[in-house]
């Protein structure tokens, strides 16, 4: 199951942490792991190369972190809104391949 961590500061997601494999189909037929993948990749790159902004990134099989401070998330806020909202769509839709939570830091 591939678990997703939103980490929330005065309720504002300042990051998220996408790890584990979804197992909804053998690798290069997962779906569920295609559109977390791409949903994850298109959220980090666009904090990073279209808004400039400084978070960290950190990614290895079955693992993706994006960090930033609270004050660079009010910038994000729309495309982790938008992360959020999809991701947690997947989570109602395969409920035993995907796990939506926060955590406050």
């Amino acid at each position: 199951m591939t678990t997703v961590t939103f980490f929330k500061s005065d309720d504002i997601i300042c990051g998220f942490e996408i790890s584990g494999h979804s197992d909804y189909a053998e690798e290069g037929s997962d779906i569920v792991c295609a559109a977390i993948s791409s949903a994850a990749y298109m959220t980090a790159n666009t904090i990073t190369e279209v808004l400039h902004i400084n978070a960290q990134v950190t990614e290895d099989d079955g693992l993706m972190k994006v960090r930033m401070s609270p004050n660079d998330a009010l910038k994000a806020c729309d495309i982790l809104s938008g992360l959020k909202l999809h991701l947690t769509a997947l989570s109602e839709q395969y409920k035993n391949h995907i796990k939506v939570k926060f955590s406050e830091v």
